[in-house]
């Protein structure tokens, strides 16, 4: 998400003191790392379409895509990319599928149909819930959504592959189950989604 955006997810001493408390070998890894920056994109829309693009892609691809849609249609806002075609919106290098996602998604916003201002006020799980109505939305993306857009603070994806295998690197585990994920997932809240932060960086 590199260049997106030139805001970072808001955490601080406060969040780091708590995590290396509430389990050490996390605070180890905090100590080790210092303090990684993670980039959000404040606007939810903007932020999901550009979560739909990078459902398995690469990091590089979806820059790749990204330049090409803001060159083509400028802002990427509901009314700049519902009055253009899916074929149009498929050009950039997305799939047709993404592509015919990202077009409704945009009408559904231009018409009102979709109240982003509305949904962001929500809580976590009536978000997830709100989200995954939409074609080609899942529970993945939304979280994400709520981590990278809304900087909701207690995010912990069982859905990311990175965050399982940071979790197993920090744990030193050849597997995890889910029992084992939500109980690490307690230990961190309620700042989870700062320990999601580390939990990319050891997965690298």
């Amino acid at each position: 998400m590199s260049g997106l955006s030139i805001k970072y997810f808001d955490y601080g001493q406060e969040q780091i003191d708590y995590l290396t408390q509430a389990d050490p070998d996390l605070g180890e890894a905090i100590a080790r790392i210092g303090r990684p920056e993670r980039p959000v994109i404040p606007d939810l829309f903007t932020a999901l379409v550009h979560a739909v693009i990078g459902q398995l892609v690469s990091t590089k691809a979806v820059n790749t895509i990204w330049g090409r849609m803001q060159e083509r249609f400028g802002e990427i806002s509901p009314g700049s990319l519902a009055s253009r075609s899916a074929d149009e919106i498929q050009g950039c290098g997305m799939t047709m599928k993404k592509a015919l996602c990202i077009w409704e998604i945009a009408r559904k916003a231009a018409e009102g149909e979709l109240d982003f201002s509305g949904l962001s006020r929500l809580g976590d799980e009536d978000i997830i819930t709100e989200l995954m109505r939409l074609k080609g939305v899942g529970r993945w993306t939304a979280e994400m959504l709520l981590l990278h857009s809304l900087e909701r603070p207690d995010v912990v994806s069982w859905g990311d592959l990175a965050i399982r295998r940071g979790m197993m690197r920090l744990y030193g585990l050849s597997a995890l189950t889910k029992a084992q994920f939500d109980a690490y997932r307690a230990r961190y809240s309620p700042y989870g989604s700062v320990a999601s932060i580390y939990l990319w960086e050891l997965s690298v």
